[in-house]
């Protein structure tokens, strides 16, 4: 920026020397006056042109070679946790956490006992895919061609691309209900939809450099007004009502609990490694974990216990019972109403936090276009990202009632693959490549690549031990229907281990009969 503003500078005093040498004549005077006007044009674009090269991301999912990467340092170290605890640190978790008790029946402690644990073991499976970007330099989604193969990589590309229009959906529903709500109804859920929608989009298309430079502040205002909520609405909390049901139904909504919140924090892995992929090679792995865990671990836990607590009040507090008839992000407004008008600017402050937790999933949307074949790599990722914020948009739009359900069938169903294929990258990695490693440059190399075939097998038995155990609204599996009265979801667990036990020896064969 200073070798153009000494450019400007140079090309006044040119100028003004040549209107002086020019005498009295007026006719060279305004030719020369008009050259100038066209160098301070021609800067300016030029000026424009940096600033825009500087604060946008061209860039799609094409490897990040080493020599274009930026060295670690504290300031960079520091980022890894800004951004995972601004992006979770929001009121579309808070609003997930009220399931415990409201839909499953579940006491304060159990629920915070499975949100806690969930959360630990869900952070863990998107810090070990994060450790990738920084050694590979490749998005997540490209780093799954090496496990699952050329062909059958695009299968998760696809469900990624649907798990980050899932996340817009709630996160655009989720701010329109809570501002929809401090308006008195006076504006609709879909105002506030397209108005999240909209700001994220203007961040995402810009890219990672003000992606990264926005999440590395947006957790402090957020934690400030979750902290105010805490403060107002924790005197209602109902931590000594026992968890409802018999035994066994308990058990099972205990299960169904934890694979939800393992679900959502996991969820992230599919796009863990695209945010570090302009770290340096030698960017500590350990640290790497570490950062990316911690700062999902805090984000999440503390929105998801806000929330458990405010379901527990709601059958003892009148106007929060109100609230949850109309929609969840009411109950959160309802939680700040002692607070009178402060407490609506609060609720406002905590509606636009929700933009921390899209921006990260619209990026990476973007990029999973990409990532489905040879012609959408060719595609910018501008239009990818707006042609994402578009659908999320209309489906936030036209789901706006139906929150619970959302969350409750929508991540559980994603926690399914998402874990099936962090156990076959860990596997490959620990079993199979543990010596040989990865030859990164070879990322968009067909021949170079494995095939997938005992990947894509495992991946699909996996899923149907998933679906002969998953209990959602639309199916119960035969096997989760024997817990409980109400079934229980296992299908997170069944599938990844089922898909664990088959992917060696498959892939084993694989190896020595194809040779990649």
């Amino acid at each position: 920026m200073a070798n153009i503003t000494a450019d400007i500078e140079k090309a006044d005093g040119k100028a003004a020397t040549e209107v002086h040498d020019s005498g009295s004549s007026g006719q060279d005077a305004c030719s020369v006056r008009d050259d100038h006007v066209e160098q301070h044009a021609s800067l300016l674009a030029r000026s424009w042109q940096f600033l825009y090269l500087e604060l946008t991301e061209t860039r799609g999912v094409q490897r990040v070679p080493p020599e274009e990467r930026q060295e670690p340092s504290v300031s960079r170290y520091v980022q890894m946790i800004s951004l995972w605890a601004s992006a979770n640190l929001t009121a579309n978790h808070v609003t997930l956490g009220l399931l415990g008790p409201s839909v499953y029946g579940l006491s304060f402690l159990d629920s915070a006992l499975c949100a806690t644990f969930g959360v630990i073991v869900g952070s863990a499976c998107t810090g070990y895919i994060a450790t990738f970007g920084p050694q590979s330099g490749n998005r997540s989604m490209i780093i799954a061609r090496y496990t699952m193969g050329w062909w059958p990589s695009r299968i998760c590309a696809l469900l990624n691309i649907v798990i980050m229009f899932g996340y817009g959906c709630i996160d655009t529903i989720i701010g329109g209900q809570v501002l929809s709500a401090v308006a008195d109804g006076e504006v609709s859920v879909v105002a506030g939809v397209v108005i999240i929608a909209v700001i994220c989009w203007l961040i995402t298309v810009l890219g990672m450099p003000v992606i990264h430079t926005y999440e590395k502040y947006a957790w402090i205002p957020q934690a400030a007004v979750l902290l105010i909520l805490a403060g107002c609405a924790g005197p209602h909390f109902d931590i000594i009502s026992p968890s409802t049901g018999n035994t066994a139904t308990i058990a099972g909504n205990r299960l169904s609990m934890f694979a939800l919140c393992l679900s959502a924090p996991s969820s992230w892995a599919s796009a863990g490694a695209d945010f570090y992929v302009y770290f340096a090679e030698d960017t500590s792995r350990s640290m790497t974990f570490l950062l990316t865990w911690l700062g999902e671990t805090l984000g999440y836990m503390f929105a998801l216990l806000l929330g458990i607590g405010l379901a527990t009040g709601i059958p003892h507090q009148q106007n929060w019972a109100a609230a949850d008839d109309i929609s969840p992000g009411a109950v959160l407004v309802a939680g700040f109403d002692p607070l009178n008008r402060f407490g609506k600017f609060c609720a406002v402050v905590l509606m636009l936090g929700v933009i921390a937790n899209n921006v990260p999933g619209t990026y990476a949307c973007g990029l999973g276009f990409q990532c489905l074949g040879s012609w959408p790599l060719k595609v910018p990722r501008i239009f990818c990202t707006t042609l994402s914020v578009i659908i999320y948009t209309i489906c936030g739009a036209v789901g706006r009632n139906h929150l619970y359900d959302i969350f409750q069938n929508f991540l559980s169903l994603m926690g399914y693959w998402i874990t099936i294929w962090i156990v076959l990258t860990l596997e490959e990695q620990l079993i199979f490549r543990r010596k040989s490693g990865y030859n990164w440059a070879d990322w968009n190399t067909k021949s170079k690549l494995p095939i997938g075939l005992a990947a894509l097998a495992a991946f699909l038995i996996g899923w149907a031990g998933a679906v002969l155990c998953m209990n959602q609204v639309y199916y119960v599996g035969p096997i989760s229907n024997l817990i409980g009265d109400d079934g229980s979801d296992m299908g997170l667990f069944v599938g990844s281990s089922w898909a664990a036990l088959l992917f060696p020896p498959l892939r084993y064969l694989e190896l020595k009969y194809i040779g990649r």
